[in-house]
């Protein structure tokens, strides 16, 4: 009998586009997670807000893995920002649907805060222990982005109680570990650290030459791949401004970047897609810069092999899964110095670590590498087998699972739970004693 967990992912449903601005790196991890928990001993149900009216509530999305659409506000989109006066409903909703099907759940594993407070207060209802995984945390983007942060002030305040209740907190990186232990003040003993992982199915090198062909890009230019959402953090700007530090190079140089809201690159839907357009020309490098719009995920790895070297600049990082999906390719990275990028991509080994926004020391380590093509290759075959030694997807899912079963199975002496059953008649939830 498989065991049944229960995901929150609030805005992140494993359905929608990857790289929109509220579609990335969470969506990925819940969606290929739940695929590998669900070919081992659970059944998954992935609970998050529904926004798209053409949708059913319950989608039979992989085999052990439905996606329940909860109703929480007006069903179309709403930026995460917006949707925390949501969550009373979203909570609400949660658990009429539970108790009226009659689940019985060995755990919940919220991601992100808001779905943390909504796993938290499920608790309290039904005695379902919690486990987080936060994806960012709010103190470290407030440092960041200051007044350009939108999340409600109640995040860290959230974030800290809902830590401190959780039976179990995972970390990223060793990083992320020790901002929710120093900036937290959550007991180191209780944050697990568990990485992003990739899914060699999806992500693994493709000939250089078929996949330019395929792309229609030329065979004989050094591409730069950067690939991601397009928001200010993600620091697209340092990656095209570097472009003028690079100095001539036997071959011509072409920055491509993937990724928008619509599948052909329109600033008009996307206005940090019209920034970048704009400071390219600013720059005097327009001619270098090739944006693609939004690309499907069965399409990457072939940008991903095209691509002579990968950039990613973010100004912090949780962990960010694209430098993994580029090395899988066999592609080295060149990284922001920051978060999950730092323990991912091993310096000189699989590629470099530079300073965030630092454009000068970015354009350094690129016209050194492509300079250096011996060296490349040796970072192609490092960069394979360091992804597929530490970061695919099932060896997550390994790791995850003996993480459930100690706080499932340490759990197994608590008191036991009041049933709470559906009382139609009453209109509301009754409770009663006992199992």
């Amino acid at each position: 009998m498989k065991k049944r967990i229960a995901f929150i992912s609030e805005h992140a449903s494993p359905l929608a586009t990857i790289g929109g601005v509220d579609a990335g790196g969470q969506n990925v991890y819940v969606a290929e997670l739940a695929k590998q928990l669900s070919a081992r001993k659970y059944q998954i149900d992935i609970y998050t807000r529904w926004e798209d009216p053409s949708l059913s509530q319950i989608v039979e999305w992989f085999p052990g893995v439905r996606v329940i659409h909860i109703k929480a506000g007006p069903v179309q989109y709403i930026r995460k920002e917006d949707i925390l006066p949501l969550m009373t409903e979203f909570r609400e909703n949660m658990v009429g649907f539970i108790t009226e099907q009659g689940i019985e759940y060995k755990l919940i594993h919220a991601n992100f805060w808001m779905s943390a407070l909504v796993a938290k207060e499920i608790r309290e209802i039904l005695n379902i222990p919690y486990v987080i995984t936060f994806h960012a945390l709010g103190k470290v983007r407030k440092m960041h982005q200051q007044e350009a942060d939108k999340f409600p002030a109640e995040r860290t305040d959230i974030e800290k109680l809902t830590a401190r209740h959780a039976d179990r907190v995972i970390a990223e990186c060793p990083q992320d570990k020790e901002d929710l232990h120093t900036l937290y003040d959550i007991d180191e003993e209780k944050i697990t650290i568990i990485p992003c992982g990739y899914n060699p199915t999806e992500f693994f090198p493709v000939d250089k030459a078929f996949a330019r062909t395929l792309l229609r890009l030329e065979q004989d230019e050094f591409i730069l791949l950067q690939l991601g959402r397009m928001v200010p953090r993600k620091g697209v700007d340092t990656v095209i401004s570097a472009l003028k530090h690079i100095g001539q190079l036997k071959k011509k140089v072409r920055l491509l970047i993937v990724g928008g809201e619509t599948d052909h690159p329109d600033p008009a839907q996307c206005p940090e897609l019209a920034r970048l357009m704009e400071l390219a020309m600013e720059e005097g490098v327009a001619a270098e810069v090739s944006f693609t719009g939004r690309k499907n995920r069965n399409m990457l790895k072939y940008y991903f092999s095209a691509a002579d070297i990968f950039i990613t600049t973010p100004w912090y990082e949780p962990f960010g899964i694209t430098p993994l999906e580029a090395m899988a390719c066999g592609t080295p990275v060149i990284g922001s110095d920051v978060g999950g990028i730092k323990y991912s991509v091993k310096d000189g080994d699989t590629g470099f670590l530079v300073p965030s926004r630092d454009q000068v020391e970015l354009a350094d380590r690129i016209r050194y590498l492509l300079q250096n093509p011996l060296l490349v290759r040796k970072m192609k075959t490092r960069a394979i087998h360091r992804v597929q030694s530490l970061f695919t997807w099932l060896k997550i899912a390994e790791m995850m699972d003996d993480l459930y079963v100690s706080v499932i199975e340490g759990l197994m002496h608590r008191v036991p739970a009041p049933v709470i059953r559906m009382d139609t008649a009453a209109g509301g939830l009754a409770y009663s004693e006992g199992i």
